[in-house]
């Protein structure tokens, strides 16, 4: 069971990145083939936030270790903050802004999470593996 939750955890972590390029991307056409396309931004939206809570499920049976369940807390917390910016738009334009950037936070953190499982899944180890040993030379 420990050893397929990995498996499930490596491949959603990915999928969560895969999710987050086609994010940008309908964030993309919103803007440039017309508003209308913003509704299929916002749906996918929410359809993409329960990604990290099956990542954080599978990371804790895989018994993956104290970062790889909380990063997608993390991640979870901040696609709730990106429905709080859009409602912010109206009231507080400055602070609604914060939603792209926001956005680029969660690709960065479910890219740094994917990669750690990508490394932990190369290196065969079955003890959570740190971002940084993914990088050590060998020998070092």
């Amino acid at each position: 069971m420990v050893g397929t939750a990995r498996v499930i955890h490596h491949v959603l972590t990915w999928a969560l990145v895969a999710g987050v390029a086609l994010q940008i991307f309908l964030a993309g056409l919103g803007v440039f083939a017309g508003a209308a396309n913003f509704a299929t931004h916002r749906d996918f939206g929410y359809l993409l936030e329960l990604l990290p809570v099956l990542i954080l499920v599978a990371a804790a049976v895989g018994r993956l270790g104290r970062r790889q369940i909380i990063t997608p807390l993390v991640i979870f917390g901040l696609f709730i903050l990106q429905s709080v910016f859009v409602a912010l738009r109206e009231s507080t334009p400055a602070l609604a802004a914060l939603h792209p950037v926001n956005g680029f936070i969660i690709a960065y953190l479910a890219v740094q999470l994917a990669r750690e499982a990508w490394a932990r899944s190369r290196s065969g180890t079955q003890t959570p593996v740190s971002s940084h040993a993914a990088y050590e030379a060998p020998g070092s």
